[in-house]
């Protein structure tokens, strides 16, 4: 199996980034089918940056003052494509990607959000989902399209809503399900088992994943989170 190279885009505390990197450390993701190469943010202070150099994987502050979108995107493009980057991850990037760069990288660039989608997009699903009183929210892992949390989704999990929960609690409780999530998409990624077809994103028969996670379904139901 081609080992497969992984850029990643993160704009914050960079804890689904550290999620990957724990992942491939205690042989969630396969080492030797999944490697980070480089991790972009837009945020000269996102830390982030700095997990990424304390596994000694290179990182750049890409700084979108000043420039363009189309600059800023493609000073981004040329780093992912000067490490050979097969699979873009979105983890906790709060740029909006334009239609070129999407373009640029169809069907090789994923990203989690903090709901099941298509419920509850934008930039504060856990608050959103909170504020409307839903019982069940959760995370989605999609690729991404040219519209913000819109692409086909990839896996999903589900979290239920406390009655005591504030804004704070459900988010946390929601991420410790991402910190699941988005290594178990990149590994499928990696072995060849994503297939889109429309709206759809077929998962291809395989048994590697369910050696290492075999207590997860596909749709997790995480009352105790």
């Amino acid at each position: 199996m081609t080992r497969i190279k992984v850029g990643v885009l993160a704009s914050g505390r960079g804890t689904n980034l550290q999620a990957i990197i724990d992942a491939s450390e205690s042989g969630k993701i396969d080492v030797d089918v999944v490697v980070v190469v480089v991790v972009i943010s837009d945020k000269r202070d996102a830390y982030a940056l700095e997990r990424a150099k304390k596994h000694g994987i290179p990182a750049y502050f890409v700084d979108p003052k000043g420039k363009s979108r189309e600059e800023h995107e493609k000073e981004i493009d040329e780093i992912l494509r000067k490490y050979n980057v097969d699979l873009v991850v979105g983890a906790g990037y709060m740029r909006i990607l334009s239609p070129w760069f999407i373009r640029r990288w169809y069907g090789k660039i994923i990203n989690i959000h903090p709901a099941l989608l298509p419920s509850f997009k934008g930039t504060d699903g856990q608050g959103d989902a909170l504020r409307y009183g839903v019982k069940i929210t959760g995370c989605t892992t999609h690729f991404m399209d040219e519209l913000p949390d819109h692409g086909p989704i990839i896996l999903q999990a589900a979290v239920k809503v406390k009655e005591d929960d504030t804004r704070d609690s459900l988010a946390e409780r929601i991420l410790k399900v991402e910190h699941q999530l988005l290594p178990r998409t990149i590994q499928l990624f990696a072995e060849g088992r994503l297939k889109i077809e429309g709206r759809r994103v077929k998962i291809l028969p395989g048994d590697s994943w369910k050696e290492k996670y075999e207590t997860y379904p596909d749709v997790l139901y995480c009352e105790g989170y």
